[in-house]
Formats: C-alpha cells, structure tokens, sequence
C-alpha cells in the first residue's frame, strides 16, 4: 500500500529539524504578535512595526532563496534572473491592490492613478477581473509559471546548460525590465505600482494586517522548506541530482532530463511568485527595479552564503546578508557593495558549501575531539 502524500511530506524532517520549525513557526505566530501588541512601544520587549515588517521582507526573500536553491543545488541551474518571478508575482497581486484603491485616490477615478495621469480611459484587456482577489491569486501562479514553463522549455531542449543558460536568465530578466519601465506597457512604468490602502476591505496597514500577512509569509517559508525537503528525498529529488552529477549517465539508463528540469524550474518559478505577492503588500510598493538584474544576483549570493543544497542554508543567507544590508545600508550606505563583494569572494574561496557546511565542520571537530 502508497503511503498517503501528507504522510510522506510529513516525515521528509528530522527530530531537529521539527524542533527548529517549531520554535520558528511559534516565535512568528505567537510571540510576534505578542510583544506587538501587548507590550508597550515604550519597553525594551516591544517588536515595532518596522521590525514586523522588515523581518517578514526578509522571509519573502528567504522563500526565493530556496526556490534558487530547489534548482542550483539540486539541479544543478544556477539562474540570474528569478528576480523576473518573483516581480511577475509582485505585479500580479499589485494589480488587485491597485484596483482596491477605487476613488480613494488622488484622481477619485475608478482607473488606477497612473493610468488617469496618463489619460487611458479605460483598463487594458488584462486587467480584467483584476479586481477579484481569487483571480489575482491564480495570477500570481500562473504567470510566472507560464513563463518559465515556456523559456524552460525551449532552452532545456536545446541543452543549455551552464554559464550560457545563466547569461540567456538574465537577459532575459533586464528585457523583461525595460519593456515594464515603458508606461505604455500598463504597469505604471518606472514608478510602478504603490499607495495601497486595502486587502478584502481591510486597512492595509493597520497592525492586524501587518501581523497576518506576516504569519502568512512565515507559514509559507515554513511549508516551502518541508514542501522542499521531502521534493528532494523522493524519487524525483534523486534523479534530479543525478541529472545534475552526470547528466550524461542519466540519458544512458533512460532517463530524460528535459522533464525533471523543466519540472523543477516551473516549481521554482511560482515559489517565487507567491513570495512576491506577499512582499508588495508588506513593503508598498512594486516597480521595475525589482526585476534588475542585480537583484537576481543577490538571490544567488544568499544561496551561496547559507550553502546550496541544504534547504536551510539559503534561508540562513538571506537573514545574514539582508540584515547586513539594512544595517550598512544606514550607517555606512557607500561601503555596502564593497562589502556583498567581499563577502562573495570570501564564500567562493574559503566557504564554498557556504555558513552551514562551515557549521557542519565545526561540530565534525567537536565530535572527533571528544
């Protein structure tokens, strides 16, 4: 008898790795909200809505990061464009955010802003139904979905692979960013999309609504890493690190690797969908920028500062850099690319499997010591 999927997914973590994800999950779910809201803004124990909200950028982030990590460090893909998903994602939600805004706006039109300052008189055909939450939530799957879906194709059947696939990734992200910069295109360009004011009638950023869709992002950061771990213990998971080993051997025995990576790049791609929509309403804003291709280096930074193929890793790598970059970004914003830089360089030479394999060698010597 199959032993049922949930099950399955269920037993994918280890003893520590629940505990860890238990400890996360009540921390965010339960202590957060606390110290929110019971504790005065006055006392040391206060989590201020800044924090809220940064902490909850941070774990959007975190999500990308293992949505890089399901295809660099078992796939063996290492993309310079999931930026464009995770903005496709942004935009799809935005859409809907835009629409709640209705004659609260600066125009009192039904139009969104931008479009009533650049005189459209109506909406273009695909934003209809942009104003239906449930829509907006296909949106944010589908898109990006139906994209990587496309690309992928073509390019893993034409056997791209490499530095040559990594450079098309990008290309293909910065075209996507300048065609959403042009306002024709009906995405606000440059400024893109902002001033939100509602989620299904509810004030956007009101404290009720900064710690729900905070404890939304951590339930997803929680359900994509055990969603993660047990993708890549399956059958799948195996033959998909094989194909990134020896890809060669693989076709051999009759396998086709066209699939298994189109598979997993598809799966990555809508994970970095739904962390984009998650993100736009939390930080207010989404615009073109997000689609730089700097930014989709940064998603590999974090991935290779946790460790790749570790599922945690890229979680551990987005905290670290993304707090360092708040924090040089204030108090030292001229340095802060010197530093990303370095730490890059640092990680490639003396860190390859990144902060959680130098955890792993520490407590080798530990045990070998005692």
């Amino acid at each position: 008898m199959r032993t049922p999927l949930i099950i399955r997914i269920l037993s994918a973590l280890n003893g520590k790795q629940w505990l860890a994800m238990g400890i996360f999950l009540t921390l965010a779910l339960v202590a957060v909200p606390i110290l929110h809201l019971a504790v005065p803004e006055d006392s040391a124990f206060h989590v201020s809505t800044y924090m809220i909200t940064l902490i909850g950028k941070i774990m959007c982030y975190a999500l990308v990061a293992v949505a890089m990590d399901l295809i660099w460090g078992y796939g063996g893909i290492l993309s310079l464009g999931h930026g464009l998903f995770f903005a496709l994602g942004g935009y799809a939600f935005g859409m809907y955010l835009m629409r709640q805004i209705g004659r609260d706006g600066s125009y009192q039109s039904d139009l969104p802003d931008f479009m009533v300052f650049l005189d459209w008189k109506e909406l273009p055909w695909f934003w209809i139904g942009s104003d239906q939450f449930a829509w907006s939530m296909f949106l944010v799957v589908a898109v990006p979905a139906l994209v990587a879906f496309v690309f992928g194709y073509f390019a893993f059947r034409s056997r791209i692979k490499g530095v040559y696939f990594s450079i098309i990734t990008q290309a293909l992200t910065y075209a996507a960013m300048l065609l959403f910069f042009r306002n024709e295109t009906g995405f606000g360009g440059n400024n893109g999309f902002t001033d939100f004011k509602r989620i299904l009638g509810h004030g956007i950023t009101t404290s009720e609504m900064r710690l729900v869709l905070f404890g939304l992002t951590a339930l997803a950061l929680a359900a994509t890493l055990l969603f993660g771990a047990w993708l890549v213990k399956s059958k799948f998971g195996r033959v998909l690190t094989a194909i990134r080993d020896a890809e060669s051997r693989v076709m051999f025995i009759g396998y086709n690797p066209l699939w298994y990576k189109l598979t997993i790049w598809t799966i990555s791609a809508v994970l970095c969908g739904i962390a984009g929509a998650l993100y736009v309403p939390q930080v207010g804003i989404i615009n073109p920028s997000e689609m730089s291709p700097g930014n989709s280096i940064e998603i590999a930074i974090w991935v290779a500062v946790g460790g790749r193929g570790t599922l945690i890793g890229p979680i551990i790598g987005a905290f670290v850099v993304n707090l360092a970059k708040s924090w040089f970004t204030v108090s030292f914003p001229e340095y802060w690319l010197f530093f990303l830089g370095l730490l890059f360089i640092v990680v490639t030479l003396l860190l390859p499997q990144g902060l959680v394999g130098l955890w792993k060698k520490l407590m080798e010597k530990k045990g070998a010591a005692a």
